[in-house]
């Protein structure tokens, strides 16, 4: 008999892959802001399943930080642009292979962390559950590498973003 707890994680998650899967296919509109509203709802059901695992600062970092502040950046940035669907730039050939050459990449590259994980239970142990000074010392010593290399695809995904968007000169 599932537990309430798995119940709520296999909700959170299937919203979560929803939501994010309607983010990028945008099957209702054509509208920007609708995919941005859906990344909203991807945002809080992973703000869900951070409550899930008792770390309620991550939550309340992930809902006022990216579902607060950075979506509000994202829609005055689609607004300012005013994107019409007719003006949407065309896609060539060389950017559709070289981003599904990056995809490629970066799903190998995961695949392979996959694989080369340590089991669970014999990382490092965080003392208490919750506290934040654990979570930055763990973060910013053992995991720096990593921290660096979202930051780094983080910002990659802006310019790609803003690329994207740009209006093409005539």
């Amino acid at each position: 008999m599932p537990d309430i707890t798995d119940l709520l994680f296999y909700g959170f998650a299937g919203l979560a892959l929803l939501f994010g899967f309607l983010c990028v296919a945008n099957p209702i509109s054509r509208s920007p802001v609708t995919s941005a509203m859906f990344l909203v709802l991807t945002i809080v059901s992973l703000a869900g399943l951070f409550i899930l695992l008792h770390a309620f600062f991550l939550a309340a970092i992930q809902v006022l930080v990216y579902a607060g502040a950075v979506m509000v950046l994202f829609l005055f940035v689609i607004m300012l642009l005013e994107l019409k669907e007719e003006e949407r730039r065309k896609f060539r050939k060389f950017t559709v292979g070289a981003g599904v050459i990056a995809v490629a990449v970066i799903a190998g590259l995961l695949l392979q962390a996959v694989f080369k994980a340590v089991p669970f239970g014999t990382g490092p142990t965080v003392l208490a559950e919750g506290l934040t000074q654990p979570l930055g010392r763990i973060l910013f010593t053992q995991y720096l590498l990593p921290f660096e290399l979202l930051s780094l695809l983080l910002l990659v995904a802006m310019v790609g973003a803003i690329l994207l968007t740009k209006k093409e000169l005539k």
